[in-house]
């Protein structure tokens, strides 16, 4: 790659291959500890979770770099009358925080979902209150606080209060139109 030119990032869904890129960002407790899963300790079981959880994830997303495995993007879609909500959670590695990269692909997702599970119309992100990184990535794509859930969630032996913001699929999305 050139000076000039920039680093291809792109969404895709996950491969066996991306177990050994996936340990660089999976395997730090400093990216997982926002995380429901736990932080992985082994090539074997990147592999595992890759493909046990990844690959059959219904919308699960490889944030890639030149198409190396950097982080990802899961929307989680209710069922039976709740088909209409879908959850969305996301993580890249910690050498990667700061430059735009989760607000691209975040952004990215969010004009897919709609497209991909016509069903939704209610895409909810649940935020630690101190992640106020993840808060800025929601506001810029446009993404309302609606508040604080207090004590809401048992999280890695913590019970933790947590923001609640949501984008529904007629709101406009900053920068796609």
């Amino acid at each position: 790659m050139s000076a000039n030119s920039s680093p291809s990032i792109t969404l895709r869904p996950f491969r066996l291959t991306d177990a050994p890129d996936m340990m660089l960002w999976a395997g730090d407790d400093q990216v997982t500890r926002t995380l429901r899963w736990k932080t992985l300790t082994s090539i074997e079981e990147a592999l595992t979770f890759i493909e046990e959880v990844c690959i059959p994830h219904p919308w699960r997303r490889s944030i890639c770099i030149d198409d190396r495995s950097i982080g990802f993007v899961s929307i989680f879609q209710g069922s039976g009358e709740d088909r209409r909500k879908a959850d969305i959670g996301y993580a890249i590695a910690a050498k990667y925080w700061g430059q735009g990269i989760t607000t691209k692909v975040v952004k990215i997702a969010v004009s897919n979902v709609f497209i991909d599970l016509p069903d939704v119309v209610r895409l909810q992100a649940f935020v630690y209150v101190d992640n106020l990184a993840s808060q800025r990535v929601l506001e810029k794509i446009g993404f309302m606080k609606e508040g604080l859930l207090r004590k809401y969630a048992y999280i890695k032996g913590n019970i933790r209060d947590l923001l609640v913001y949501s984008i529904l699929s007629t709101d406009a999305i900053p920068g796609t139109s």
